[in-house]
């Protein structure tokens, strides 16, 4: 290889490890966001849920378009979450495949093996974590709109 694919072989491996913490971290995230999710669905349930929408306009007040800016930022980390990372998991995909065609071409197994399992393992906790983001974001922002309408009825009747 001459120095410019040298010189971008080794850029593109600095990414590995950063790209990998950032899949464990929106891993964690994804579960933390299921888990208020699903207390959040249990109180709804039981009736015990208190709308933080109906909340936060009580204590803020605004207009319903301040209201939809403020479902949208509760929702922001959700929705960043279930786009990026499916991205991270081909960039973790494609990272290690440089090293296993390498390792192919030499004949060696257990290189190629060792670089395919982390390309694997990062791409499917990647999907998982974007799956759980996004179902945690539809419903979630489904539950939002209703509170949405219930405030806005709530208001014109007043």
């Amino acid at each position: 290889m001459n120095t410019l694919e040298s010189s971008l072989y080794e850029l593109t491996r600095l990414f590995l490890v950063p790209v990998l913490v950032l899949i464990l971290a929106a891993l964690a995230y994804a579960f933390l966001a299921l888990g208020s999710f699903a207390m959040e669905a249990w109180q709804r349930r039981n009736g015990r849920y208190r709308s933080v929408l109906a909340a936060h306009q009580r204590i803020h007040g605004g207009s319903s378009d301040d209201l939809e800016l403020w479902i949208m930022r509760r929702l922001e980390w959700l929705r960043v979450s279930s786009r990026c990372t499916p991205m991270l998991g081909l960039v973790a995909t494609m990272i290690p495949m440089g090293p296993a065609l390498l390792a192919l071409t030499e004949s060696d197994a257990k290189g190629i093996g060792q670089n395919l399992v982390v390309a694997f393992s990062a791409v499917i906790l990647a999907l998982v974590a974007s799956s759980i983001s996004f179902f945690v974001l539809t419903v979630r922002r489904r539950w939002l709109l209703l509170e949405l309408r219930a405030v806005e009825h709530a208001g014109e009747q007043h």
